[in-house]
């Protein structure tokens, strides 16, 4: 079985040598980098599966290159940062990080959240164990319903393709199918996913739900179920189950 690959893109040399060695200890096929170049560099010789990624870089900081990353890859992110503030966090898991640690990092720590999350990301790549190619009547109710796996943290279509979400996205899916297809708030959405109250001069909500809505329709080759609704907010149109 070939080891999944992670980059450590981290400029303080000691710090990024230590992470890359433990990392390696467990059985992870890491590397090191010291800026977005040469995380480049490692991703054009070899498929990259997780990037830890520190904020404080020179040149390209770490936001920068998680959203670039978004862009064009579909990998595991993690950012790693000595700053601890609450805006900090919300931007880096608005432009697309799976998990945000704070240094100094446990290096078990960071062990358990690389491992759930490449384990996220395989669940999200595997296809369905089973398509049956006609359901029986009695679940016929069944049909047309999305899927939210809770411990995942997938979005299944009816058609079974499985969507990975960030953590931001798992608290706004969470929130629209606990609304039973009826308009999720603004309000409501901001305390779900900030704990604040909307301020409308704000857009990141907007950012948040614009980003699911693309993974959602990239993946499904359509049109997602997820509608804006004038002075009111969101809602996911199409029936949801919660796993």
């Amino acid at each position: 079985m070939v080891a999944p690959v992670i980059v450590v893109v981290e400029d303080e040399t000691s710090l990024r040598r230590d992470m890359v060695e433990y990392l390696r200890s467990c059985g992870f096929d890491a590397l090191g980098a010291r800026n977005g170049q040469e995380l480049d560099e490692h991703a054009a010789v070899k498929p990259v599966s997780l990037v830890i990624l520190d904020v404080n870089l020179p040149g390209e900081d770490g936001f920068k290159i998680a959203s670039r990353l978004r862009e064009n890859r579909d990998l595991g992110v993690i950012m790693v940062t000595a700053r601890g503030s609450t805006v900090d966090r919300v931007v880096g898991l608005e432009i697309g990080a799976d998990a945000y640690l704070v240094k100094p990092v446990e290096m078990r720590e960071l062990e358990a959240q690389v491992k759930a999350l490449l384990r996220r990301l395989e669940s999200s790549e595997a296809k369905p164990a089973q398509a049956a190619p006609s359901a029986p009547a009695e679940e016929a109710g069944e049909e047309g319903r999305w899927a939210l796996d809770a411990t995942e943290w997938s979005l299944t279509s009816p058609a079974g393709v499985r969507i990975s979400l960030t953590s931001m996205e798992m608290k706004l899916a969470s929130l629209l199918a606990a609304q039973a297809r009826q308009p999720a708030t603004r309000d409501q959405i901001s305390m779900a996913l900030y704990s604040r109250r909307w301020n409308p001069e704000d857009r990141s909500i907007d950012t948040v739900v614009g980003r699911l809505r693309h993974k959602i329709e990239a993946a499904i080759g359509g049109t997602a179920p997820l509608k804006s609704v004038h002075g009111v907010g969101y809602v996911f149109s199409a029936q949801v189950r919660v796993l």
